[in-house]
C-alpha cells in the first residue's frame, strides 16, 4: 500500500471513530496504557510527548503526573481527535496541556525537547514504525524516556478476524501490518535500533467485555481502525459484516455479552545522557 494512501486512510479513518473511540476502548485500553505509563516515570515539572493521543486517554494522566509545573503534548494524525482532546481541556482547565496535528513519523518539534514520550497504541498505524520510534528518541532529552504500547500476538487477540472481514467487502489494507510489532521481541529490536537502551518490554493478557451484541459490533466497526471502510457499507453488507463477525467471537460469549481475549506488549527505554 502507497505511504501516502496509508497516511490518508488513517487521518480520515480515525476522524470517522472519534466520536465512538472512548465509549467502546476507554475501559478495554485502559491496562495496556496504565503499564505504559508506569514504565515512563513521569514526575512533576516533566515535559512530556503523546504520540498518536487520540481523545488524550493517555495525554490526561500523564497531564496529571507531571502536574502543573509540567507540560504535556498530545499529537495525532486526525483532526476529529485532536478537537476532541482540545475540547476537554480546556473544558477541564488542563492549561499545561496542548494537542496538534502531526504525523507520527515527522513530528513538527526540535530535537531534544520532552523528557518523555509516550505511544500507546499507536504505532501499528504508522507506514514505518521504526521511523516512529526513531521520532521518540530525536526529541528526548539526554536522560529521557519513552514508552509505547501495541497489540499482542495474532492468535492472542480474539477480535481479529475483523480485518479479513472488512477487507473481503472493501480493498483497505487499513493495517497490514498490524499484528507485527506485538511478536516476538520485535518492538524491543525496534528500541534498540533507535538506539534506547534499557529497553524492557512486558507482555500482558486481558479480556475485552462488551454487554451486547450491539457493543461488541460497535467496537469493531465503529469505534475502531476499520471506522473508514464500514462508512463506505451499504445497510445490507453491514448486516451481513456484523453477523460473519459475532460468528468469529462467538467462542467467547457470556451470556448476553462477550469476554474477548486480548494481548498487549509494552516496551520501554531511556536515552542515554552521552547519546
Amino acid at each position: 500500500m502507497d505511504e501516502r494512501l496509508q497516511r490518508r486512510v488513517q487521518r480520515y479513518g480515525w476522524d470517522k471513530a472519534a466520536d465512538h473511540y472512548e465509549p467502546y476502548w476507554r475501559k478495554q485500553l485502559e491496562p495496556a496504557q496504565r503499564l505504559m505509563l508506569e514504565m515512563a516515570g513521569i514526575r512533576p515539572g516533566d515535559h512530556v510527548i503523546d504520540i498518536a493521543c487520540g481523545t488524550g486517554l493517555t495525554t490526561f494522566p500523564a497531564a496529571d503526573a507531571a502536574g502543573r509545573n509540567g507540560r504535556v503534548l498530545g499529537t495525532d494524525i486526525s483532526d476529529r481527535m485532536v478537537e476532541a482532546a482540545s475540547s476537554r481541556a480546556a473544558s477541564n482547565g488542563v492549561a499545561h496541556a496542548e494537542f496538534a496535528r502531526m504525523d507520527a513519523e515527522s513530528l513538527d518539534v526540535p530535537d531534544h525537547s520532552f523528557d518523555v514520550a509516550l505511544c500507546g497504541l499507536g504505532l501499528m498505524y504508522a507506514p514505518f514504525p521504526s521511523v516512529a520510534v526513531s521520532e521518540m528518541f530525536r526529541v528526548l532529552k539526554a536522560g529521557g524516556r519513552a514508552s509505547a504500547a501495541v497489540w499482542g500476538r495474532r492468535d492472542k487477540c480474539g477480535w481479529a478476524e475483523i480485518f479479513p472481514i472488512v477487507d473481503a467487502r472493501v480493498s483497505t489494507e487499513v493495517c497490514p501490518m498490524f499484528f507485527q510489532l506485538g511478536s516476538g521481541e520485535v518492538l524491543s529490536a525496534v528500541f534498540n535500533e533507535a538506539g534506547f537502551t534499557d529497553v524492557r518490554s512486558e507482555r500482558i493478557s486481558v479480556e475485552l467485555h462488551y454487554e451486547t451484541d450491539d457493543d461488541a459490533c460497535g467496537a469493531a466497526f465503529v469505534g475502531g481502525p476499520v471506522a473508514l471502510a464500514y462508512s463506505r457499507f451499504d445497510e445490507s453488507t453491514r448486516k451481513e459484516a456484523f453477523e460473519e463477525y459475532l460468528a468469529s467471537i462467538r467462542p467467547y460469549q457470556d451470556g448476553d455479552g462477550y469476554k474477548i481475549p486480548g494481548e498487549f506488549v509494552v516496551v520501554s527505554g531511556h536515552r542515554d545522557n552521552d547519546s
